[in-house]
């Protein structure tokens, strides 16, 4: 995609989270609804197009840890609201370069890790896991040497210790696995068709009713 060729040539280390976003549609890998904006001219259309609740967070190709960073507010219910949490994320960038990502609140009780390492001998691999706040403390996850086929796709799902969270459970849906299985694919495709990018990391990626959503998204450069 020209956007990673743009990247590359501006000397850039990584994609923003909604030029990453705009690659992921690109194969067909489902992401939240979300508008970038510039001022705050432009916010009140943003929200008629996503429509409340929402979420605000600063974008920009400098920033990867929005979070620690305080760039993300959360349950926006009304134009006070969102007008206060524009203002507040601005603020906290201080001038940096950047945007402000105006985003569907997408709800689920699980949520799920999908990623993508260039390891120096076997190329391309993709890797499946428990997300959230869960990815770096269980470190459950698995990998598969990517081209991946369906089967591997699926092996990877039952082989974190985890796996039940797939299931019907309490009340909830089970998980669509075709769509898990056809991201799973599709990020190992694109590690293949684009040897600039070295890593991926969509965390979180949630179940909503039984649908998988990535609702945040960072693609690492070489």
């Amino acid at each position: 995609m020209e956007l990673i060729g743009q990247a590359v040539r501006e000397g850039r280390s990584s994609l923003s989270e909604y030029e990453s976003k705009q690659l992921l549609d690109h194969y067909e890998i489902p992401v939240t609804r979300e508008v970038l904006i510039h001022d705050i001219k432009e916010l009140r259309a943003a929200i008629r197009e996503i429509g409340y609740p929402l979420v605000l967070k600063g974008c920009s190709p400098d920033v990867r840890h929005k979070s620690e960073k305080g760039l993300i507010r959360m349950d926006i219910r009304n134009d006070q609201e969102a007008e206060r949490a524009f203002e507040e994320i601005v603020r906290t960038m201080n001038g940096q370069a950047g945007s402000i990502l105006i985003q569907e609140m997408v709800r689920g009780q699980r949520e799920l890790v999908v990623g993508l390492i260039r390891d120096p001998q076997f190329g391309p691999c993709v890797m499946f896991g428990l997300g959230g706040i869960f990815t770096e403390i269980l470190k459950d996850v698995s990998f598969r040497v990517a081209p991946l086929e369906k089967k591997d796709a699926l092996e990877m799902m039952k082989e974190i210790k985890g796996c039940r969270i797939l299931e019907a459970v309490r009340g909830l849906e089970a998980v669509d696995l075709n769509a898990l299985v056809d991201i799973l694919i599709s990020v190992g495709r694109i590690g293949l068709e684009h040897d600039a990018i070295k890593e991926i990391d969509l965390n979180p990626v949630i179940i909503s009713g039984d649908r998988p959503i990535v609702v945040d998204a960072l693609v690492i450069l070489n």
